[in-house]
C-alpha cells in the first residue's frame, strides 16, 4: 500500500510545475523547449551524415582511376556542370542555357574575355584537335560540351608547363584562357563530337599576334 505521506510530498514538489502549465505563458515556453530538442536532433543527424560521408571517397570524375594523370580544374581555369542535376548551366527541362562571360565571372575564373567582340562556334570530331596556339592580344572564354574532351592550358606553376583535365560527355565546361596563354582542345571520345564556343574580347586580324603548334605531342 502506498505511503500517504510520500504521495503528499510528491504532489507538493510537482504542484509548481502543474500550476505553470495551467498558465497562458506555458505554451510559448513548451514550444521553445520542443524546438530546442528538434534542433539538437537535427544537429546530431547532420554530424552523423558528415562523418559517414567523410569515411567514403567521393565518386567524382577526377577520382576515376583512368584520370589520375589529369590535374585539378583550378589549374586550367575551368568549371564544369553535370547535366543530370540542376546547376547554373541548366535552367529547365528544355536543356541548358548560359552566358559564358557572366558564368566565368561569377565562377571567379580570372583572365577570361571581358565581352564577346569575336565569337566562333565549332565541332571537333573523334580524334580531332582545335587550338594548340597562343593569342597575345585577346582573352578567350570557352564553352565545351558533347563528348569526352581533353582541355589543356599553359600553366607555368605546373612542372610540365601546362595542366590538363578531361571533360565528360555528360558535362558542360566553361574555361578561360588569358592573353598570352596557350590552350588546346582534343576530342578523345570514340564516337561523339565535341562542340565548343570561343568568345574573344578582341578581333584577331593578324596571325603574327598568335603562336601556333605550341605543343609537339598534340
Amino acid at each position: 500500500m502506498a505511503n500517504p505521506r510520500r504521495v503528499v510530498i510528491d504532489n507538493q514538489r510537482l504542484s509548481p510545475i502543474i500550476n505553470l502549465l495551467k498558465k497562458p505563458q506555458a505554451f510559448p515556453i513548451l514550444l521553445s523547449f520542443f524546438l530546442f530538442l528538434t534542433w539538437i536532433s537535427l544537429r546530431l543527424q547532420h554530424s552523423s551524415h558528415v562523418s559517414s560521408s567523410s569515411s567514403h571517397p567521393k565518386s567524382t570524375l577526377n577520382s576515376h582511376p583512368d584520370l589520375k594523370v589529369f590535374d585539378g580544374d583550378d589549374k586550367v581555369n575551368l568549371v564544369r556542370f553535370g547535366l543530370a542535376s540542376l546547376s547554373p548551366a541548366r535552367k529547365d527541362e528544355r536543356g541548358w542555357l548560359l552566358d559564358p562571360v557572366i558564368l566565368a565571372r561569377d565562377s571567379q575564373l580570372k583572365g577570361g574575355a571581358a565581352s564577346c567582340v569575336s565569337i566562333h562556334v565549332g565541332e571537333i570530331r573523334p580524334g580531332g584537335l582545335r587550338g594548340n596556339h597562343r593569342h597575345h592580344t585577346c582573352n578567350e572564354t570557352f564553352v565545351i560540351w558533347g563528348a569526352k574532351t581533353r582541355f589543356r592550358l599553359e600553366n607555368h606553376e605546373v612542372d610540365k608547363g601546362y595542366a590538363e583535365v578531361l571533360i565528360g560527355e555528360d558535362e558542360v565546361a566553361v574555361a578561360v584562357s588569358p592573353s598570352g596563354t596557350a590552350h588546346a582542345l582534343v576530342n578523345v571520345d570514340p564516337v561523339r563530337s565535341t562542340f565548343f564556343i570561343g568568345c574573344q574580347d578582341y578581333i584577331q586580324n593578324n596571325s603574327s599576334t598568335s603562336d601556333y603548334k605550341v605543343w609537339n605531342d598534340l
